[in-house]
């Protein structure tokens, strides 16, 4: 194992973390381990591994293999924690969490301004006998009002996609740590590079590795990290056979068990490294992406056939000071609305820049018309209830030139 300084910067230990733990041969970066099975030089330790009294390898690759650890450590140390669980998407990272962790009878808090995904993936577990409440996360009064005595969890993300609300993180953090509840935050958004959940409490991170993290848009991944924050000794709903050796392990002891290996949605060892690679840009790629959203913002802002523009670093937004004061920048993820929506197909054809697809956080800047697609399937009276206007428009900006995104935006808005 390489041995280097205690205290760096968040990049520099990003691009070394492979060498950190060991790479074989003296390779720079972590090699492709494709292998299914693990053999084991003795029956006692091959035993040892299923019953987990064995800590010295792998057994099948469909719990993880050395790449995948490689990037699970990785994760774990950009977001501060104490070990993380990679999945094939984010949603199965999401879809463990609330299985493996939830039962019939208990009842989850959520955030009303959510990804129409995960909104979807709650009303599977309401048919799956879990409670679910959806509330105004921006308020943590209204996040209170909302807790039962089977309450078991709290869900938000740190940027609502579309509409950019931001959840009031730190009071719900406080709030979780006094009720005793898990307190599971999705970073997709923000990313480490610009927050860490588990400075406001949160007892577990989602991060969809597919967006911010990887950025490049050629591999889907999905991350849970524990933050360490949570006490799992009196959690009701961890299995007894989990409930050995380290408290701090428990839970994502039960998410790989349950959540990973019996439910099969596996990160590929080809997959991992091509996220792995791609997080080595993290940092540079996040400061230049917000800084691009943020001039744009102010232009689109300033136009008069815009008329609303939703930025978290603008301040016109709602929550703006919240923004300021927790993330290092305002992010990639940006969203809009026509002055006349019946212009809306008309504005997007004439741009040739961003693409019009689905996706976020690529290198590439994509647009999308938000309600007559992914969140079509909400239908009209959730997205009124998250605040998407039916001609919002949602920009994931990328790396081009700031001055060539504006140029193309004023053409098609001439």
């Amino acid at each position: 194992m390489k041995s280097f300084p205690d205290k760096r910067a968040l990049s520099t230990d990003n691009v070394h973390s492979d060498r950190r733990f060991g790479v074989e041969h003296g390779g720079i970066h972590k090699p492709i381990h494709t292998s299914v099975q693990y053999g084991f030089d003795r029956v006692e330790d091959l035993i040892g591994a299923f019953q987990g009294t064995y800590k010295g390898g792998y057994q099948y690759a469909r719990q993880g293999t050395p790449t995948t650890a490689a990037l699970e450590a990785k994760i774990t140390a950009l977001e501060g924690g104490v070990g993380t669980v990679c999945f094939a998407t984010g949603m199965g990272a999401i879809s463990a969490v609330f299985l493996t962790l939830l039962r019939a009878g208990d009842h989850l808090v959520a955030s009303r301004y959510i990804f129409g995904n995960t909104n979807s993936l709650l009303g599977t577990m309401e048919g799956l006998g879990v409670a679910v409440d959806k509330v105004d996360a921006c308020s943590v009064e209204a996040v209170a009002a909302a807790i039962r005595p089977e309450t078991r969890m709290v869900f938000v993300e740190t940027v609502a996609n579309p509409r950019t609300q931001i959840a009031d993180l730190e009071r719900i953090g406080e709030l979780c740590r006094e009720r005793g509840l898990i307190y599971v935050v999705d970073n997709t958004i923000t990313s480490p590079a610009l927050f860490r959940p588990a400075a406001i409490g949160a007892s577990l991170v989602i991060n969809s590795l597919t967006k911010t993290i990887a950025g490049h848009g050629e591999a889907l991944g999905g991350a849970v990290t524990d933050t360490g924050l949570f006490d799992w000794t009196p959690y009701p709903n961890i299995f007894p056979p989990y409930r050995k050796g380290d408290p701090k392990a428990w839970g994502l002891v039960q998410i790989r068990k349950k959540g990973l290996r019996d439910t099969g949605a596996t990160l590929s060892s080809e997959q991992a490294h091509r996220i792995s690679v791609g997080s080595e840009t993290l940092s540079l790629r996040v400061q230049r992406a917000s800084s691009t959203a943020l001039a744009l913002a102010q232009w689109l802002e300033r136009h008069p056939k815009i008329d609303a523009v939703h930025y978290p670093f603008l301040p016109s937004h709602a929550q703006h000071e919240r923004a300021k004061s927790l993330f290092a920048a305002g992010s990639w993820l940006l969203s809009f609305e026509l002055s006349d929506p019946t212009t809306l197909v008309e504005v997007l054809n004439r741009l040739s820049l961003p693409i019009k697809a689905t996706g976020l956080g690529d290198t590439r800047t994509l647009i999308i018309p938000v309600a007559p697609t992914i969140f079509w399937e909400a239908g009209q009276e959730a997205r009124a209830a998250m605040g998407i206007a039916e001609g919002l428009i949602r920009l994931s900006v990328g790396l081009e030139d700031e001055a060539d995104l504006i140029a193309d935006f004023e053409r098609a808005l001439a």
